[in-house]
This record gives C-alpha cells, sequence and structure tokens, in this order.
C-alpha cells in the first residue's frame, strides 16, 4: 500500500503530519499521488490565501487520485469549517480535524471519519521526522490563551494546553540518540508555556533542563509580546544550548493599532525587549499586519518606520485577512482592498533594504553552520547559520570547500566572503 501525504501551513502543522506517518509505518510513501493507495491533506485554515490552499489542493488531490484510492482531509481547515466541508466536497473519503492524528490508522482501515471536538497534544509518539536527518521540530502546546481582534485560532484550537517538561526533554533525548542535534520548539505562544498550569516561568524552567543536554542546538519559536519578559530574554541570552533567536510577532508598532488589536503589550515594552534582543550575535525575527481595520495613514508611517530604524533580520508580511468570528471582523472601519496593497508594497520595499542590510553584517565573518545538502541544480552546497530555522531564514551557498569529505548535518565553519543581490555566498574552511 502507497501513501502520499501534503502537509500545508505551520510547522505545528508538520509535527502532526509526522505523527501520522508514524502510525502508518507499513505505507510505503510515494511521491506520486496518482499511485498512492491512500492520500492525506492535513490543512490549514488560518487566513484566506490559506484556505484557498488547502482547498485546491484538495480539489486538485481528487482529480489526480487513482480509482478506489482513499482521499483523508485533516487538519485546521476540516475542524474550522467541518459541516460546510463535508456537505460541499462529498469526494473526500475521511474527514477529521485536530485532535484525531494519532487515530488517523484506525479511521483509514474502518473508512470513517471523526471530530472528536478535541485538540491533539503529542505525548511522545514515535512520528517520522521528515526534510532532515539531523533536525527537528518540537511541539510544546497547543492552543492558545490570547484574544488577538484579526486571528480564529483559539476558535478551532481551543485554549492553551502545555505538554510536560519532562515529555519534551525525553522526545530531544530520543530524537539526540537516533542522529537529531539541531532542534526548534514551537507552539502558537511560546512564551506561555505552561501558564495554563499555573506556572509563570515555565519557558526558563524548559531551558534550564535544555541546558542539562549536551551537544545540541536549539532555538524558540513565536514568542508573544505580552508573555515575553526581559528575565525570559536574559535566560536565552545566557544559555549553553538555546541560540540568540528571538522570533517575536510585534504584528504593529502603533499604541493605537495594537490596543485594536487586543495584543496586550504597550509599544514601550516592545521596543524595550527589542533593545534587549538586538545583540552583536542574535537573530530578530518578526511578523506585522498591514490594513487591520482602523490603521490610519498615520499608524501606517508610524510601522513603516520603526521597520526602517530598528531593521529586524528577517520579517513575514501579513496583508489583513478577515476571519468571520473574531472581533475584527465584526468592525467597520476596515482598510480598501487598494490601500491595503499599496501599503504591503511599501512595506516589502523598506523590509528588503533592512534585510540586505542585515545580510551585509555576515560579509568577512566566520559562522558555524550546518551542511543541508546540494541545491536542486547541483551547483552548490546550502548550508544554514546554527541560528536560522531551516526553509525560512534563508541558507549560504557553498562554492569552494577546504574540506573534502562532507556530510549532511554536520557543522562546519563557513567563512561569509560575498552577498549576491540577497543571497551570501561562503566557502567551507574547517
Amino acid at each position: 500500500m502507497k501513501l502520499h501525504l501534503i502537509s500545508l501551513g505551520c510547522v505545528k502543522n508538520l509535527i502532526d503530519s509526522e505523527v501520522m506517518l508514524g502510525k502508518l509505518k507499513d505505507y510505503e510513501l510515494t511521491d506520486n499521488i496518482n499511485e498512492a493507495d491512500v492520500i492525506i491533506i492535513n490543512t490549514c485554515g488560518f487566513i484566506e490565501s490559506a484556505k484557498e490552499e488547502s482547498i485546491n489542493t484538495i480539489f486538485e488531490a481528487n482529480e489526480e487520485r487513482k480509482k478506489d484510492s482513499i482521499l483523508v482531509v485533516t487538519g485546521c481547515l476540516s475542524a474550522r469549517y467541518k459541516e460546510l466541508l463535508q456537505k460541499e466536497i462529498p469526494e473526500v473519503d475521511i474527514w477529521s480535524g485536530v485532535g484525531e492524528y494519532d487515530k488517523i490508522d484506525e479511521l483509514i482501515k474502518q473508512k470513517k471519519s471523526l471530530f472528536t471536538n478535541e485538540v491533539y497534544l503529542i505525548h511522545n509518539e514515535d512520528r517520522v521526522i521528515t526534510n532532515s536527518n539531523y533536525h527537528a521540530y518540537i511541539k510544546l502546546s497547543e492552543g492558545c490563551n490570547q484574544k488577538c481582534s484579526f486571528c480564529a485560532i483559539p476558535s478551532f484550537k481551543g485554549k492553551l494546553n502545555s505538554r510536560k517538561i519532562s515529555e519534551i526533554v525525553d522526545e530531544i533525548k530520543r530524537l539526540k540518540n537516533k542522529g537529531f542535534t539541531d532542534f526548534s520548539l514551537a507552539s502558537q505562544d511560546s512564551s506561555s508555556y505552561l501558564r495554563d498550569k499555573g506556572v509563570r516561568d515555565g519557558l526558563e524552567r524548559l531551558i534550564d533542563e535544555i541546558d542539562k543536554i549536551e551537544g545540541i542546538n536549539v532555538r524558540i519559536l513565536y514568542l508573544y509580546p505580552s508573555t515575553t519578559t526581559k528575565r525570559l530574554v536574559n535566560k536565552i541570552l545566557s544559555s549553553k544550548n538555546v541560540q540568540n533567536y528571538f522570533d517575536m510577532p510585534i504584528q504593529h508598532i502603533s499604541d493605537r493599532i495594537l490596543k485594536i488589536m487586543k495584543r496586550g503589550s504597550s509599544v514601550r515594552k516592545l521596543k524595550e525587549l527589542l533593545l534587549l534582543m538586538r545583540t552583536e550575535f542574535s537573530f530578530v525575527r518578526t511578523s506585522v499586519i498591514v490594513g487591520h481595520p482602523g490603521e490610519t495613514k498615520e499608524d501606517f508611517d508610524i510601522l513603516k518606520n520603526f521597520l526602517k530604524e530598528y531593521q529586524f533580520d528577517r520579517v513575514n508580511i501579513f496583508e489583513y485577512s478577515d476571519e468571520e468570528g473574531t472581533s475584527a471582523y465584526l468592525r467597520k472601519d476596515k482598510i480598501a482592498p487598494e490601500i491595503r496593497i499599496k501599503r504591503m508594497q511599501e512595506i516589502e520595499k523598506v523590509v528588503k533594504k533592512a534585510t540586505r542590510k542585515r545580510l551585509k553584517l555576515y560579509l568577512n565573518r566566520i559562522c558555524e553552520c550546518f551542511l543541508d545538502g546540494m541545491t536542486e541544480d547541483n551547483l552548490f552546497y546550502s548550508v544554514r547559520h546554527k541560528l536560522w530555522t531551516p526553509e525560512v531564514d534563508g541558507d549560504i551557498l557553498i562554492n569552494e570547500s577546504e574540506i573534502e569529505e562532507l556530510n549532511i548535518g554536520k557543522k562546519y565553519r563557513v567563512l561569509v566572503t560575498e552577498l549576491a543581490g540577497e543571497q551570501l555566498i561562503g566557502k567551507i574552511i574547517k
């Protein structure tokens, strides 16, 4: 029996997809959808573009599938719109949501749909890590207690539900024993880890335990501004194993818009945290939303000027997406689409310049990097700075090496020699 799995959306979805692969180890994986006996699509339902991608992927898979194959749709989109989708897309054989990943083998065997109204929280199942032989994502928690005006995630993911520290540490140790040395910790709101259990410094406690493990490299994704403290930032900066990687989506930098967005943090606090994060050897990533209801030209200019001034290492830019079930959806002061697009274009130009300036700082520096393999055209080796997250933060191309035998997943010292556009180029020296 052959299996074709498509995982859409965020890395938390990817982790859930890897759990399903672990449950379906008896299947042979295939890249060809038209020869698969079972096709699984793990969907994303976060914003309009993600929903469109998920729907299009379902229709395309149905067109390409062979006769008598089983088409399974899971994940956020199916959880969010379960009644509507089952009615409108009867071609799908099995539907499930965000709480049934560990039951996928039984659902396929019985060929039945299931929605448990729960959110699946990994409990150290033996998942199959994809896309790397040395890097793995680790889920800290599911759900979110924040009430951001633009976000529908809590409506289908529920309240914050954190894993135990011991479970996370055990998973990292097990994967280390299998050869994995690089880890990215992920959740909807990592800085709130264990607050659902009444522990306010949960992430700091976890870092202490991670620092007891030898020979690993760790970064933390998705810090939420209102629950990120100076103490937490300093804990990361002083950690032995956790990199100085700060992924904190600010979304905006106008006090008025932050209040409308219900972000629970002031501009003053944001700037204090960002200043503390910015060291010579740190990496700061953020996300911003352009065109949120109520955003004036003055608010937009404040955001644009701050992005020029601070110069993040990387920025994700999102055009506001009007999502039903959110408080922003009910507002009357929506920004016209043509204005949102124009503002997006302006922000993109600013971010592109800032990113290039940050990349220039790597020139003539020696960096510790992981080797990911050859580029698709087989012209270069691709390495990733130990600070950076796979796939989202880019790579460094290698056109020369003083080492003859190179091994994927191993760390090398790289001298960065050139910046071509927004692409760093370097030489492996040790």
